[in-house]
């Protein structure tokens, strides 16, 4: 058992409450243990100019921790992100385009905000799955308004946390564990099973290629955890049920 009593391959408890913002086309919060995250999502005419010949839309994304997010306070970033939050906004953008039509969104871009509220590890991978929900929630937006023909939406996708800590294969790392990992992963992928991002990083001695395939076979069965979640919030259930 960890710390917190769940089972190894167990992930945290996580709910996903929709329309939290009432102003954004899109939005939803997302809990992941201690972890929360405000996700909302943004549309607007237009495209970025080196996109207005494509006749195609974009997807776009931002991220950012508040300051007292944390146990001690972090300074905002006033002079532009910077390069581990860079980092996170470009995976959460690439994350969401692998499952949107561009085309079918029209000439329109959409911009996710993904703000840390509290943060207890695994804040981009919590981002990754709630942005996707603001993102849809949008997309139905746009198609009641008529600003497009069909829901740009191709498939759900979602991302979760794994690891090694104490030679042990942990689902859903928190900050205590992610501090004390051997092997850090986070892993993106699409309700079909297609993956579209694999982060892993040995913190001393390499990793067997076996301890990967076993890292990405439980991530993978986290991830239909919180595809199921996405799904009942979007259907109008709200909140999830304990992962695992």
């Amino acid at each position: 058992m960890r710390h917190d009593g769940r089972r190894p391959d167990q992930g945290r408890a996580v709910t996903i409450e929709p329309g939290v913002a009432p102003y954004a086309e899109g939005s939803c919060l997302i809990a992941t243990g201690e972890t929360r995250v405000l996700c909302t999502a943004s549309v607007v005419a237009g495209v970025p100019p080196w996109r207005e010949r494509s006749g195609a839309g974009w997807v776009t994304a931002e991220y950012a921790m508040l300051p007292r997010a944390t146990h001690t306070r972090t300074g905002r970033e006033r002079e532009g992100p910077r390069g581990r939050t860079q980092e996170i906004q470009r995976l959460i953008g690439r994350s969401l385009r692998s499952v949107t039509d561009m085309r079918s969104l029209g000439q329109h871009t959409v911009t996710v905000d993904c703000d840390v509220l509290q943060a207890d590890g695994g804040t981009r991978t919590a981002s990754i799955t709630g942005a996707y929900v603001a993102l849809a929630l949008a997309a139905e937006w746009m198609l009641r308004e008529g600003l497009v023909q069909r829901v740009p939406m191709q498939e759900r996708v979602a991302a979760v946390s794994v690891g090694i800590v104490d030679g042990v294969t942990f689902l859903d790392l928190d900050y205590r564990e992610d501090s004390a990992a051997q092997v850090d992963l986070n892993l993106v992928a699409t309700e079909s099973g297609g993956l579209v991002e694999v982060q892993g990083t040995a913190e001393g001695d390499p990793f067997p290629r076996t301890a990967l395939d076993e890292l990405v076979d439980l991530g993978m069965a986290g991830i239909d955890v919180l595809l199921a979640a996405q799904a009942r919030a979007l259907s109008g259930g709200g909140a999830g049920t304990p992962r695992g």
